[in-house]
């Protein structure tokens, strides 16, 4: 068998562990741009954050694009850029970062970077918090509990402020007992049945875009 025929029946025989190494290697790689990102950002050095984490975050690692997308918002390290900013932001969000999709549901909030939508704020925000963001559940519970930007509703202020609560939001719990104080034994079975439903419901699927 020539050396030819050798190298064929190898990777015939091997080519899916091949793969496997080759994509390690390229895993390896794309984490430790971001770990230098990281460094450098702690270090005071965001020019090289920004380039090590632009690398990862362009190889499709969530973690890069989430601090990409903060050092576009901050302008640390590049030039503020509020597009560039939700850009990254959105795509960390939809591979599931948290964090971004609580930021995701901010900035669509405030309109940076994107067309304002109460809506999809809200959602986004949503999403982050039945998956455990505790900022999130606490924020729209205080936006259920005022009235802004979305109609008020104390029920569900109620219910978001026990998720915040479940989530370890350090006002998490007194914010569903001032909100329980007003509330009627209906209302608060309501409340309490939403967040018991929430509980045992699978985390719903990320919000359309």
């Amino acid at each position: 068998m020539s050396n030819r025929q050798l190298c064929i029946h190898y990777l015939r025989l091997h080519g899916p562990i091949v793969v496997a190494i080759v994509l390690m290697l390229f895993i390896s790689r794309v984490y430790a741009d971001y770990e230098e990102g990281v460094e450098a950002a702690f270090s005071g050095d965001f020019d090289t954050a920004f380039r090590e984490f632009s690398t990862a975050a362009a190889a499709g690692l969530d973690l890069a694009q989430y601090n990409l997308a903060i050092l576009y918002f901050t302008g640390q390290g590049t030039t503020q850029d509020f597009e560039q900013a939700f850009k990254w932001t959105q795509a960390a969000a939809l591979q599931g970062h948290v964090d971004a999709q609580f930021n995701l549901g901010s900035l669509y909030l405030d309109g940076s970077g994107i067309t304002k939508s109460t809506v999809r704020g809200i959602d986004w925000l949503a999403s982050a918090a039945r998956a455990g963001h505790a900022n999130a559940a606490f924020a729209l519970a205080m936006m259920y509990l005022e009235g802004d930007p979305i109609p008020q509703d104390e029920v569900l202020a109620h219910a978001w402020a026990a998720k915040a609560a479940n989530n370890d939001h350090a006002q998490g719990l007194d914010l569903k007992k001032e909100i329980e104080a007003g509330l009627s034994q209906a209302d608060l079975s309501t409340a309490r049945r939403t967040f018991a439903r929430w509980q045992i419901e699978a985390v719903p699927a990320l919000p359309a875009q």
